[in-house]
């Protein structure tokens, strides 16, 4: 707005209505706390799957030890499997076979 007054001319700036003023500061505080808010539970989520995930490798960690200590026995089963006299000396205790010449008697366990 332009306003003349003798011979000059004065420029009158026009009030701002303070009400946008505050309300765009009131949205971007709710924007920015909303922010924050969401960051908070995104880092808190990602905690949870970060405490999980560490559970889950102990967890797996002490499978593969019992694992590994399946397979060394395993591998001792194997090793006696080579040897003819255990094969005989296991099968005899196990499905009751005989030599020529011997009698199997079984003794019931009394418990």
């Amino acid at each position: 707005m332009i306003i003349r007054m003798a011979n000059k001319k004065v420029k009158v700036k026009a009030v701002k209505k303070p009400k946008k003023k505050a309300l765009r500061v009131l949205l971007f505080g709710f924007g920015s706390c909303a922010f924050i808010i969401y960051f908070f539970i995104f880092i808190f989520s990602v905690s949870l799957n970060i405490v999980d995930k560490y559970k889950e490798k102990e967890k797996l960690t002490n499978e593969l030890i019992e694992l590994k200590e399946k397979e060394q026995e395993l591998a001792v089963d194997v090793e006696k499997l080579q040897d003819p006299e255990y094969i005989a000396r296991y099968l005899r205790e196990k499905f009751f076979y005989s030599k020529d010449g011997e009698y199997i008697i079984k003794i019931p366990k009394n418990e």
